[in-house]
């Protein structure tokens, strides 16, 4: 059984994700049109600032395209979403420090400055952020499919509980109570 399986459509974590993907991918997708917009030369070094940091054309084109890349993870949604904004926030974070080590050198085709390497670790805590929510945690809560994973004897016990619990109210004609063991809040309202 493969985990993208196991996240339910309607999980709350789609929505961190979908959500996460789409915010960051529309500010860089405006950051890449502005510096489009101003007809910069495709790898000038020479500091033009759009808002607040320093650009090129190719900057602008990269800028675009991974927008364009997180809104189109923003759509699919899911753990897709997840693991490319995992993927593009480790990026972002490498960027960083490759950019802080050629800043004022030749090797600085992008024209990064100093606050484009802020900018950039920023985003990418920020992207890395809503791609880890809900995955990497120590207390997850035990409806998380990735805590599922994690703890499968665990997760077969409590789900044979539950079914447990479901049969013997219904054999017995009752409601269901408010709290079968190994279910949350969420997952009950949703039921």
């Amino acid at each position: 059984m493969r985990l993208k399986d196991e996240l339910p459509v309607d999980h709350h974590l789609a929505a961190v994700y979908r959500w996460g993907a789409a915010l960051c991918g529309c500010i860089l997708l405006v950051f890449g049109c502005l510096g489009f917009a101003d007809a910069l030369s495709p790898f000038d070094t020479s500091g033009e600032r759009i808002a607040g940091m320093t650009t090129n054309t190719a900057l602008s084109v990269i800028s675009v395209v991974v927008g364009l890349v997180l809104l189109a993870g923003a759509v699919v949604g899911g753990n897709a979403a997840s693991t490319l904004n995992m993927a593009v926030g480790g990026s972002f974070l490498i960027s960083g420090f490759y950019h802080l080590f050629v800043l004022d050198r030749p090797a600085n085709f992008l024209d990064f400055g100093m606050t484009n390497v802020m900018f950039s670790f920023v985003m990418g805590l920020l992207i890395l952020t809503f791609g880890m929510y809900g995955r990497v945690s120590g207390r997850l809560p035990h409806d998380n499919p990735y805590w599922r994973r994690r703890h499968p004897r665990r997760a077969a016990e409590e789900s044979l509980a539950r079914r447990r619990a479901a049969a013997a109210l219904a054999r017995d004609g009752r409601a269901a109570p408010a709290s079968l063991p190994g279910t949350s809040p969420a997952r009950r309202s949703r039921s």
